[in-house]
Formats: C-alpha cells, structure tokens, sequence
C-alpha cells in the first residue's frame, strides 16, 4: 500500500478516535471509548509503516495540519463547535505551510 494512502488513513484514523473522544465523556462511555482506542491504534500503526518510507518531518507536517483542520470541520459539524474568521485564516495558513513543505521545500528529499 502507498505511503501517502497509509499516512490518509492514519489521518482518517485518528479523527475518528479524537471525535470520540469528546463523546466518551471522560472514558466514561463504552462505546466511544473503544472508538477512541481503535482509533489511536489504528492511527499509529499506519503511521509507524509510513515512516519507513516518508521523512518524519513532512510526514508529521501532513499529520498535523490536516488532522487540524479535519478536526475542526468534525467538531463543526457534529458538535456545533463555531469557527470564526481568525480560526479559517489559521488553518489557511497552515494548509498553506504544509503546501510549501512539501512542494517547494528542500529540507527533506521526498
């Protein structure tokens, strides 16, 4: 499987466990819970294969910033959490950051 496929579904992965990890309510809720740990687990193992391939530094970066950003879209929509004009412009930025890693960047060969 690709690096980047496997970095996706690491993504993928770990909001669903962070999603859950508001409703486990403290890990007081079962079914969340096991979410929340199914999510991580699944999450870190694909990221574990992707390092072997990927630099760390990119491959965090990618991580990161649209774990960022597809987890505040979750909360949006599931948790009617607001986000305001400075919360877009940020995470247009970091959108933008992780755009100029990984195409104009020469910090780590690809």
């Amino acid at each position: 499987m690709s690096a980047w496929l496997l970095l996706g579904l690491a993504i993928v992965a770990e909001v669903i466990g962070t999603s859950a990890l508001k409703a486990s309510e403290g890990f007081t809720r079962m079914g969340p819970s096991v979410v929340v740990v199914a999510g991580y687990a699944i999450a870190f193992y694909c990221l574990s294969l992707v390092l072997k391939t990927l630099p760390v530094g990119i491959t965090y970066a990618v991580w990161s910033g649209l774990g960022i950003v597809l987890i505040t879209l979750v909360a949006f929509v599931l948790y009617g959490q607001k986000i305001d004009l400075p919360g877009l412009i940020g995470m247009g930025l970091i959108m933008a950051g992780v755009v100029v890693l990984n195409v104009f960047s020469k910090t780590a060969a690809h």
